[in-house]
C-alpha cells in the first residue's frame, strides 16, 4: 500500500489538494482512503460531502475518514482507569466520568496516528492519503512515535521485565513499591502500537508531499520544513505550488503578485520537483472543482533518504557518517555525543539519533557541513576496536 502524507503552511490549501489527490486516484480505480485530523469538516467541504468519525463513501473507490479525537481519548482514559483501579482506590482518587472528559492537547495527533496505523494494517485500501496538520505541527507529529518510544524505554526498560519474580523482594528491600505487572504490560502494548505507526511512517512506500503558495511566506516555510524533514531522514517527493496565477496580464491578474510568484517558482525549481496547480479564481468545492485541479499522480518515488557510513579508515583513519541536511546553517548546528546516541540540533529542530553499531566503538573526531550535507568523522576507540595481529 502507498501512503501520501500531505502538509504545508496553514492556509496553503493542503486539505483541498489532499482531497483532489485522493479523488484523482479513485477515478483511476485505486481503492483510496483520505484521512484528516481537522476538528472542523474542511475535508468534507472540499469533497462536497460531510465526513466524520466513521469512514464515509464519497465516490466509487473513495472513502473519507475524520477520526473523533474526543471519543478515542475517552475510551483510552476509561480503559486506563479500569487497569489502574487498585492504585486509584489506594490513593483515594475519584473516577472521571466519560461525560466530563475533554481531549487534552495532542489528542488529535495521537488519534490521527492511530487511524493511520489501523488503516495500514487493515489492508482494505491501495492508497492512503493523509491530510496532516500545518507544517510545524506535522513535523512534531512525525517525530512523536520515535520520541514516545524512547521515553518508554528510558522509564520502563523492557529488560527489567525479566526480573518479575524479584520485584516483590526488591520492593521490600528498597522500601518502596515496585511497578506492578499491568504497568509493564501497558508499556509493552504502547511500544508495540507506536512501533507499528513508526513502521508505516518509515516505509519506503510512504512519501511526504509539500503544498505551498509561491510567495515569501511560503518560501520560508518550505525551507524550514525541508530541514525538519531532512533531520528525520525524509525529503518531499514533490512540492506542489498551489494557486499559481497565469502569467499573461490579459487574464486580469495583477502584475505584481504574478511576478512575485514567478520569482519564487524559479528558486523552487532549482531545488525541488515542482508541480504547479492553477488558481481557479474561487475556492474549490465539490468533486467537479477538485477534478479541475491537476494534482500530480501517485508515483514510485520514496521520501526515505539514506544516511551512509563511509569507510575511510585506510586513507584517513576515520569513518564518516553523512547526513544530508539541505538548508542547514553552520552556526545553527550543534552536536552532542551521549553514550550510544548522538544529539543533533539544526536551527529549531532537534533529534536524538541512535548511532549505527560500527560507530558505537568510535569517538567523534570532528564534523563539517559541506554542500548541504553534515559529515561527522568517527575515529576507532583503541580500547573497543578489534585489533589485528
Amino acid at each position: 500500500m502507498r501512503t501520501i502524507l500531505i502538509t504545508g503552511p496553514g492556509g496553503s490549501g493542503r486539505t483541498t489538494l489532499a482531497a483532489a489527490t485522493a479523488l484523482a486516484a479513485a477515478r483511476e480505480g485505486t481503492r483510496t482512503l483520505v484521512l484528516s485530523a481537522d476538528r472542523t469538516d474542511i475535508l468534507g467541504a472540499a469533497l462536497g460531502a460531510a465526513t466524520g468519525s466513521t469512514p464515509t463513501r464519497i465516490a466509487p473507490h473513495l472513502t473519507a475518514w475524520r477520526p473523533d479525537a474526543a471519543a478515542g481519548f475517552r475510551d483510552d482514559l476509561s480503559a486506563f482507569q479500569e487497569r489502574a483501579a487498585n492504585v486509584l482506590d489506594l490513593l483515594g482518587a475519584s473516577r472521571l466520568d466519560a461525560e466530563e472528559v475533554t481531549p487534552l492537547p495532542g489528542a488529535e495527533e495521537l488519534t490521527l496516528l492511530r487511524a493511520l496505523r489501523d488503516a495500514a494494517l487493515a489492508e482494505a485500501h491501495d492508497l492512503l492519503v493523509v491530510d496532516l496538520p500545518p507544517a510545524p505541527q506535522a513535523l512534531a507529529l512525525l517525530a512523536l512515535p520515535e520520541e514516545l518510544r524512547r521515553y518508554l524505554r528510558r522509564l520502563l526498560p523492557p529488560e527489567r521485565q525479566a526480573a518479575r519474580a524479584l520485584r516483590p523482594i526488591l520492593g521490600r528491600l528498597a522500601g518502596v513499591p515496585m511497578p506492578s505487572e499491568w504497568l509493564y504490560e501497558t508499556a509493552a502494548r504502547w511500544d508495540m502500537e507506536l512501533a507499528a505507526v513508526e513502521a508505516v511512517l518509515a516505509d519506503r512506500g510512504t512519501v511526504v508531499r509539500l503544498v505551498a503558495e509561491p510567495g515569501p511566506a511560503g518560501a520560508d516555510t518550505v525551507r524550514d520544513v525541508t530541514l525538519g524533514l531532512a533531520l528525520r531522514g525524509l525529503r518531499p517527493d514533490v512540492l506542489i505550488a498551489n494557486r499559481v496565477l497565469p502569467e499573461r496580464a490579459a487574464d486580469g491578474w495583477p502584475a505584481g503578485p504574478v511576478a512575485q510568484q514567478r520569482k519564487v517558482l524559479d528558486a523552487w525549481q532549482e531545488a525541488y520537483d515542482v508541480r504547479t496547480v492553477a488558481h481557479l479564481g474561487h475556492d474549490p468545492r465539490g468533486t467537479d472543482d477538485l477534478a479541475a485541479l491537476h494534482v500530480p499522480a501517485v508515483n514510485d518515488t520514496t521520501s526515505t533518504v539514506e544516511w551512509p557510513v563511509v569507510d575511510r579508515l585506510a586513507d584517513d583513519g576515520v569513518l564518516v557518517w553523512r547526513l544530508p541536511l539541505p538548508g542547514a546553517i553552520r552556526e545553527d548546528l550543534d552536536l552532542i555525543r551521549r553514550g550510544d546516541e548522538l544529539v543533533v540540533a539544526a536551527g529549531q529542530f532537534r533529534r536524538i539519533l541512535p548511532l549505527p553499531s560500527v560507530l558505537r566503538r568510535c569517538t567523534v573526531d570532528g564534523a563539517a557541513l559541506r554542500e548541504g550535507e553534515l559529515r561527522i568523522r568517527f575515529a576507532p576507540d583503541p580500547q573497543l576496536w578489534p585489533q589485528t595481529r
